[in-house]
């Protein structure tokens, strides 16, 4: 069986891709292999002296590439609403095609933070900021899908949501906080999200299609943020050591979620790992979750109340017939 490299990703001439978190780690290299093969690509960046080095990397790397797409920045900080609304309305308004958004940036067990809009920092930009800039999206990804074909949502959880438990009743860990608790709880909403979403759009028959992915142990800068934060230096020096001997290359991790973003005929909310021993490492194809993420009443529950939290509404965004 041949295995998918990003070799195989098909010409993307023509197609716009959003991709968060682009100027480090997964996001970076999804951006360099989507514009590589044609698209071209926002990169939707919280630090624009980061993205704007980010950019001229990828433009070198590219330069040998006479086929390449473009990359252009945006400044999104998904942990803040009004931010989010004004990188969304921007991209709807300008009448731009969207074909493709990938949900990739995300913080790892952090010290209790809030967001600017006072949520838990992990759930707050892991879930519900990608959650209201896809739903604020969704008028673009749409109207591209209604002239072009089905357009994709691809959202990137962790095999962390295997430890993840949503609770509803302290989401924000106000009473009981716990770094790696919380980020499992946010890794499972994204997987309860990315299902619950292809459930509505199949409801409102929209030709957009859900995905989600998760990259296995990938060296990037997301371990050291952390123990950075904590002013842990044992804690950096572990991380850094565990990328090195333990992790694969970002370039492997980007990989399920690059399949889930351009594999033809891969079917909606199909969920894409690394085929490795336990997921952590190898070359992506249809996982599992854990049966938590496939139920249809925790999700319903956790969408009402996100939606409540985000004041976006799924209804309110679908364009009208």
């Amino acid at each position: 069986m041949t295995r998918w490299t990003a070799d195989h990703i098909p010409d993307l001439t023509g197609r716009h891709a959003v991709v968060t978190g682009a100027n480090s780690g997964l996001g970076l290299v999804t951006a360099l292999e989507l514009a590589r093969h044609g698209a071209a690509v926002t990169m939707a960046v919280r630090d624009h002296v980061k993205g704007e080095a980010a950019r001229r990397q990828l433009t070198e790397a590219l330069a040998a590439t006479p086929t390449a797409g473009t990359l252009e920045l945006a400044a999104l900080d998904l942990a803040s609403l009004d931010s989010v609304e004004a990188f969304a309305a921007a991209q709807v308004s300008s009448g731009r095609r969207l074909d493709l958004l990938v949900n990739n940036a995300g913080v790892m067990a952090i010290p209790r933070r809030e967001t600017a809009d006072g949520f838990e920092m992990q759930l707050g930009t892991n879930h519900l900021g990608h959650m209201a800039l896809t739903l604020r999206l969704l008028p673009a990804l749409v109207r591209t899908g209604t002239a072009e074909g089905t357009t994709r949502v691809v959202t990137v959880s962790s095999g962390a949501h295997r430890f993840g438990k949503i609770n509803l009743d302290d989401l924000m860990g106000e009473r009981s906080y716990r770094a790696w608790g919380a980020y499992g709880q946010s890794k499972l909403a994204n997987l309860l999200f990315a299902f619950e979403l292809q459930r509505r759009l199949d409801a409102a028959q929209l030709p957009v299609a859900s995905y989600a992915a998760h990259p296995g142990f990938a060296a990037t800068n997301l371990q050291s943020v952390a123990p950075t934060m904590k002013g842990s230096r044992i804690g950096t020096r572990m991380a850094a050591w565990g990328n090195t001997l333990l992790a694969q290359p970002a370039e492997m991790g980007a990989l399920p979620s690059l399949y889930a973003a351009t594999m033809p005929g891969l079917p909606p909310a199909a969920y894409i790992g690394p085929d490795g021993f336990m997921e952590q490492r190898g070359y992506p194809r249809l996982v599992s979750a854990i049966s938590a993420a496939y139920d249809g009443s925790l999700a319903s529950a956790l969408w009402l109340r996100s939606e409540e939290l985000i004041g976006v509404r799924f209804a309110d965004e679908v364009p009208a017939a």
